[in-house]
This record gives structure tokens, C-alpha cells and sequence, in this order.
């Protein structure tokens, strides 16, 4: 994608954009679709997926038969390219004496965490915008399901994302006709649905931004942009180039055809297609700017292949850097109140959550000596499990609840693909051994949960006092601990999964909630660290994603999330960022901003 150097950029934009996933490519788009003139800082690499995708690469291609390193933990072709749990140069720490290390990942590449996602794409549900009216735990929502329900489904045209609507409580319907068809279960999953069956446990479509069919370019445009022809034109040939999926490769690999969602081939090709959006990448972000009357003018960044410093201005400042990056630059920007900008409130940093996260999986004999086939699918889980006792709570022991994403058969084999050979065919070799792996591969089957995690005071950044990075920033210093919500959480899960895999044939060993909890940051679900609400006191911004303290400083991430329902929140951090967009359009014609 064509990006700017700093001597290329405009002496003054209308909205500087920092960050380029899913909140920040929403809001690029939304706003150059509509003429408005847009500065877009990333602080990683430029990444092209249409070229560098490695669709049709098999493992044996790759390093290691393509298996996890430490740098590359998903595996060689996972899309990330310069991003994880620990980027070099880029420390972060957490406080000694803590329960728990919080694992922060950063993308660092254009389009952001977007290329790595799974594309499940679940709507929060009435009871999550409300759970402190429910059972007294967190804070409400500023807003309502009904105030967004309009948004997601917009999105869901836009980006594409298959499934069904099931009825199911919380687990929100899309509007008829809005929903792409959803590819038909695998055996693996066959198996779980007649074992959820027997238990009470639905298991049904599951929703994930991939094209199942071709878009319909011609009518949606139109239904997306009702009064602005140049969109329609523009989303119109976009979509038109967008290919189905034809079930061939991991979709967190990437996609040169299109068929799944990033913000690099949905979002910011429209975007830069309007000529009002220019792109800097690699450009660290160290503060926000401000002026003597209180609002935002610009950013400053290091240019990290000069290492120099630069400012660039505009009217209105847009953070959408990642949740945690988003907290970092504003507690690193002056204010008058030196606890950093838009924090009187004292909330920056605070209220961070991530997805409980636990696992378990099974040997299945049913699925021994299948026959060779495609299950490869749509690259993702083609099924999942909304959470389905949302009126049981007070037998449970615990608040909120999870959904359940499982996963396993006759994929295309890595090489961890027959560790389990040396439990079911120990001192076995030669033909023989063949024999084994082609019995016993595609046999194994897993389920994993993603839980909301109740915000506590326990958990939150900071600024380290004396750690910086490369660039003379000062890093986080993360703190953590698990509330006994989510220890009991994790313990129903492992039943829940023991539960499942025995009735489709599998001897499961499940772990207390203790042990099978997984390291918090692990799910890469953080959000809440700025979060919304009605009342300047108690939150960062508005239900607009306006900060209080700074009328033209809008956060568009996962920042601003007041609470971590068991969904995950791509899907949302989107919604939001096109109705704060709009919002925030009228606001600038009405000279407010």
C-alpha cells in the first residue's frame, strides 16, 4: 500500500488517525469516504497481504516444518510479521509481588492485529451493555443494544460474516438477510453437536468475518451509504473485487483474495481509493500534542528508520492504537493535572480485562482411519457454543459465562501434528509407524473457552518509573490478579469440555480452575483501560468515544470498553468506530469540534 515519508505529509489535516486495525481502518474510511482529510500513524511496518499471503505455501516449505518458535508463536505463517508477546526493543514489565504476568501483545504492522485474528464476530447482547443493572458487579454500558444493534449490522454487510440467527438469549440476532450462509459442520464437530445434544449444550453455527459467497456489490453500497454517491461508487468496485473463500488455508495466515476481513484489504484500500487518506508507517507515537486552550493539535512520533522526531497537526486527534498502547501515549502526554491526558478521572490505565481462557482436548477413536478429505474449511471453526445458562447464574457460583470454540480433525499436518504418536504408537518405526500416523491422525478434537472477565482494582498499567524503551519512552508496568469469578469460571469450563469429550467417545482429564486458567494477555482480548460511560468522573470518554477533558481527542479501541462480555470484541471496537465517526462528523459541521 502506498505510504508517506514525514517530508510528504500536509501541513495540516482535518483527523490524525493513530493506528491502523480495526478501530482505526474503520474510522479512516468512514471519515475519507466522506471527504474528510486523513492522517493515518502506524507504528509498525507497511504490509501488503494481496502479495505477501503465503496461501498455497504447505508446511514443509517453511522453517521448522512451519512449526511455533519463540518470535513466531502461531506457527511460520501466522500473518503477524514483527509483532507478539515480546517485540525487540519494546520491553514492558510487570509489578513484583503481583499473582499474575500479563502477556501484552502488539502487532506492530499495518492493518494491526486484524491480520492475526481468528474472525469470530459476536455481537454483545442486552444483558452485556447492562451487567451491573444484572447482578450489581462492573459498570453498565452508557448505551444500549438497541443504540447499536443498527451499527452491527452495518458492519456485518461491510466486512462479511457468516452464520445464522438461533434465537439464542444474549447471543443477538443480525437483521434478515444480513448474515452470509455458514459452511457446514466437519466431523469432529458432527460429533460435538450430538454430544452437546445429550447435555443441554447448543451447538450451532458459528459467526466469522469470511465470505461464503460472493458480495452482493451492486445493492449493498447503497444500503451502507444511502446519501453519498462518491461511497457507493468507491465499496461498490471494492467489493466487487472481493473473492468467496474457497476453504483452502488457516485464515490467520492472511488472505490474497480477500475472502476474510482485515483492516488491510477491506478498510484502508477504500479508504486510500478516495485520495483524503495518507499513511505513515513505522512511526512511533510518543504523545499528543496539545495547545494553550485545551485541546489536541496534533501528535508527536519518532520515525523509527531516521529515529527522528516529528509533529504533525490536525483539528482532531483519533487514538486507536490497541488498548494498552492507547493508555500509554495518553499517560505519557502532558496535561494540566500531570496524571496524564484525559484523566481526570483517574481511570486511564485502569479496569483492564482480558477473555478467560482455558483448554482441553481428547483422543476421539470415532475419528480414527478417516478418509483423506478437505477440512481445512473456512480456515476457523465452523461451529461454536453461545453461552447457554444466562438466566442460571445463581447456581453457578460465579457471574457472566462463556462461549465455547472447539476444533480438531483432518487438517493439513505440522509436525505437531503427531506428538501424540509417541503415547499411542510408542517404539514403533517404518511401515508400521506410517500405518499409525495415517490411523491416528485427525483423531484428536479440543474445546477452549473465552469467559468475561469482571473488571477489579487489582488489575491495571502504569508507567514504569524507570524502565524506557528504545525510543525513550517510558513502558507499562502491568498488575494482575484473577477474581474468584473467573477461577470458578475456569473450573465449569473444564468440566463443561470433560463433559463433552466423553460423550463423542474421548477420555478427558480436566484441571481445577486454578491450573487450567490461562496466563492472562494469553487470549489477546485486553480491553477497559479508557473506558466509556455517562459521567466524566467515573470514565475516560462518552458514549461517542469522546474523551471528557479534551473535546477534539476521540478513542476509537478496545480502550474504551466498559466491560469484557464472553464475545470477542472486534466486532464491536468496529461498530463503535463507525457510529463515533458519524457522530463525530455532524459535531465538526456544527462547529462544536
Amino acid at each position: 500500500m502506498p505510504v508517506l515519508t514525514e517530508r510528504k505529509t500536509q501541513p495540516q489535516y482535518d483527523v490524525i488517525v493513530v493506528g491502523s486495525g480495526a478501530g482505526g481502518g474503520m474510522a479512516a474510511m468512514i471519515l475519507a469516504l466522506s471527504g474528510v482529510k486523513v492522517l493515518m500513524i502506524e507504528a509498525g511496518r507497511n504490509y501488503e497481504p494481496v502479495k505477501e499471503t503465503p496461501m498455497f505455501n504447505t508446511p514443509e516449505m517453511a522453517p521448522l516444518r512451519g512449526t511455533a518458535t519463540p518470535d513466531r508463536p502461531f506457527g511460520f505463517y501466522d500473518a503477524t510479521v514483527n509483532g507478539g508477546w515480546q517485540v525487540p526493543g519494546e520491553p514492558y514489565t510487570n509489578k513484583q509481588g503481583t499473582e499474575g504476568d500479563f502477556w501484552w501483545w502488539r502487532a506492530r504492522m499495518l492493518g494491526g492485529r486484524t491480520n492475526h485474528w481468528g474472525r469470530i464476530s459476536l455481537r454483545f447482547g442486552e444483558f452485556d451493555f447492562k451487567p451491573k443493572s444484572r447482578d450489581g458487579l462492573g459498570v453498565d454500558w452508557p448505551m444500549s443494544y438497541e443504540d447499536m444493534a443498527p451499527w452491527y449490522d452495518r458492519v456485518e454487510q461491510l466486512i462479511g460474516v457468516y452464520g445464522e440467527n438461533d434465537g439464542i438469549a444474549n447471543a443477538p440476532n443480525s437483521s434478515p438477510g444480513v448474515l452470509m450462509p455458514p459452511p457446514k459442520p466437519r466431523v469432529g464437530e458432527l460429533l460435538a453437536k450430538k454430544a452437546g445434544r445429550k447435555l443441554g449444550v447448543p451447538v450451532v453455527a458459528a459467526h466469522r468475518a469470511v465470505l461464503s459467497q460472493p458480495m452482493d456489490w451492486k445493492n449493498l453500497p447503497k444500503v451502507l451509504f444511502p446519501n453519498n454517491p462518491k461511497a457507493q461508487e468507491i465499496i461498490g468496485k471494492d467489493m466487487m473485487s472481493r473473492a468467496a473463500c474457497f476453504w483452502a488455508t488457516n485464515c490467520i495466515r492472511g488472505c490474497s483474495i480477500r475472502a476474510n476481513f482485515q483492516s488491510t484489504t477491506v478498510l484502508l484500500p477504500p479508504a486510500l481509493a478516495t485520495g483524503n487518506l495518507d499513511i505513515i508507517t513505522d512511526a512511533m507515537v510518543r504523545e499528543v500534542v496539545m495547545g494553550a486552550d485545551g485541546k489536541a493539535t496534533g501528535v508527536h512520533y519518532i520515525d523509527k528508520v531516521t529515529r527522528r522526531d516529528a509533529v504533525v497537526k490536525a483539528r482532531v486527534v483519533i487514538l486507536a492504537a490497541s488498548t494498552c498502547e492507547t493508555s500509554r501515549i495518553l499517560l505519557n502526554s502532558k496535561s494540566r493535572d500531570k496524571a496524564g491526558l484525559a484523566n481526570s478521572s483517574g481511570q486511564v490505565g485502569r479496569n483492564l480485562m482480558d477473555s478467560v481462557g482455558t483448554r482441553l482436548g481428547a483422543h476421539i477413536p470415532a475419528m480414527e482411519d478417516l478418509p483423506p478429505m478437505n477440512e481445512d474449511g473456512a480456515g476457523g471453526l465452523h461451529t461454536y457454543v453461545p453461552w447457554w445458562l444466562v438466566h442460571e447464574h445463581a447456581k453457578l457460583g460465579f457471574a457472566r459465562g462463556y462461549h465455547i470454540e472447539m476444533g480438531g480433525g483432518r487438517q493439513m499436518p505440522e509436525v505437531k501434528s503427531f506428538g501424540y504418536l509417541d503415547s499411542t504408537s510408542p517404539g514403533v518405526y517404518g511401515r508400521k509407524l506410517k500405518e499409525e500416523a495415517r490411523r491416528y491422525y485427525g483423531a484428536q478434537f479440543g474445546f477452549s473457552g473465552r469467559g468475561e472477565m469482571i473488571p477489579n482494582k487489582d488489575c491495571y498499567c502504569e508507567l514504569d518509573p524507570k524502565v524506557v524503551d528504545q525510543w525513550g519512552i517510558p513502558v507499562l508496568r502491568f498488575h494482575w490478579k484473577w477474581s474468584d469469578h473467573e477461577i470458578k469460571q475456569a473450573e465449569h469450563m473444564q468440566q463443561t469440555f470433560a463433559e463433552l469429550l466423553e460423550g463423542m467417545g474421548g477420555k478427558a482429564k480436566p484441571q481445577s480452575g486454578a491450573d487450567a486458567i490461562q496466563r492472562p494477555g494469553e487470549i489477546i482480548h485486553e480491553v477497559g483501560t479508557a473506558r466509556m460511560g455517562a459521567k466524566g468522573a467515573e470514565s475516560v470518554t462518552n458514549q461517542y468515544c469522546q474523551t471528557w477533558d479534551v473535546k477534539n481527542l476521540f478513542l476509537m479501541d478496545g480502550a474504551v470498553l466498559p466491560s469484557n462480555p464472553d464475545k470477542n470484541p472486534t466486532l464491536t471496537i468496529l461498530a463503535l468506530a463507525w457510529r463515533s465517526c458519524e457522530w463525530l462528523m455532524e459535531e465538526m459541521k456544527r462547529g462544536n469540534i
